[in-house]
């Protein structure tokens, strides 16, 4: 990655955030992070100031912009839940919608170069072809999605007219923890199927709730693709190299090309930590689609994008690592 750019990282505080900065100090960046703490951890801003602004405070947010004389900036800070937008959806326009606006209005303001937005596999729906490439027509089927799409189309219209160039990457499903051990994975409410079934396994939760076992599925439940947060990071440090050199709009899936059941996420977790999970089986939520997986093929093209820790065994065991538990399970085996 090129160095010299100063950079924002909105929801710099969150899991995914948090993983960008401390790529981005790697590189000699320090990052400036926007947060307004009320999901994110205080403990995971260590490599850049923190400027604590919610999104929507145009003002304030344009202001520390300028102040830091921001040339880019990395969109991460956003509701994320696909079963709470069903039963909050106004919560999701309000604060997705809304907070994108609002940065863009102080992008603008400030004179913003770059622009990288973290999307999301939501908005393809149910895909008529798999594995689903960017060309694929994108129907939301929850409000997250019809979010995260709204957004799309807000940066595709407005970036060309303030002069800004962008990125948009779709994320397929995020796991895992920098290999170093210097984060974990952490939201509160934890919802993410991987920390649930280790936290499962280590005694911090009773019970792990599979929701659905009826899919169309060969082991009946949902299919996934996942990609480890540390490619996850790299493949937005070559979107800002991409940026850079060519000036123009980039859309690129980021996933592994590869689908996992979350039966086979748990049998994974159980075999590496040799704990058991107990399950509980639960009725379908709404808004999931029964298999989303990702055609990387463009990603690799035109950034030379090729995840190296994205199988689930990998993923598995450093999430695991992170949250102290082979160390655990190991020191009682000894």
């Amino acid at each position: 990655m090129k160095t010299g750019q100063n950079i924002c990282v909105t929801g710099g505080a969150g899991y995914i955030g948090s993983h960008a900065c401390y790529a981005l100090a790697r590189e000699g960046v320090s990052p400036m992070v926007v947060d307004n703490l009320s999901t994110g951890n205080r403990s995971a801003i260590r490599w850049g100031p923190l400027s604590q602004i919610d999104l929507r405070d145009t003002e304030r947010l344009a202001q520390a912009l300028i102040a830091h004389d921001i040339s880019t900036v990395m969109h991460f800070a956003a509701s994320a839940y696909v079963g709470e937008s069903v039963a909050d959806p106004m919560k999701y326009y309000d604060n997705n919608v809304g907070g994108m606006l609002s940065l863009l209005r102080a992008c603008a303001l400030a004179g913003v170069e770059r622009f990288v937005f973290s999307s999301s596999c939501a908005t393809y729906g149910i895909p008529d072809v798999l594995p689903v490439d960017e060309r694929a027509e994108q129907r939301p089927i929850n409000p997250y999605g019809e979010s995260k799409l709204i957004c799309e189309h807000m940066l595709r219209d407005i970036a060309p007219q303030i002069g800004m160039s962008f990125a948009i990457l779709r994320y397929f499903n995020v796991a895992g923890a920098d290999p170093s051990g210097a984060l974990a994975e952490q939201h509160d409410p934890e919802t993410h199927l991987v920390p649930l079934t280790l936290f499962t396994a280590a005694g911090r939760r009773h019970v792990l709730t599979l929701f659905g076992a009826d899919y169309d599925t060969p082991d009946g439940t949902c299919i996934r693709d996942y990609i480890h947060v540390s490619d996850l990071v790299q493949g937005h440090l070559l979107a800002l190299d991409h940026l850079e050199d060519h000036k123009g709009n980039l859309i690129v899936n980021l996933g592994s090309g590869h689908g996992v059941s979350n039966l086979q996420i748990i049998r994974t977790v159980e075999e590496i930590t040799q704990r058991h999970v107990r399950l509980l089986t639960a009725e379908r939520r709404v808004g999931d689609p029964p298999v989303l997986v990702a055609d990387t093929t463009f990603a690799n093209q035109i950034l030379g994008f090729e995840p190296q820790r994205s199988d689930i065994e990998t993923i598995v065991t450093d999430a695991a690592r992170s949250f102290g538990l082979l160390e655990a399970q190991n020191a009682e085996s000894a």
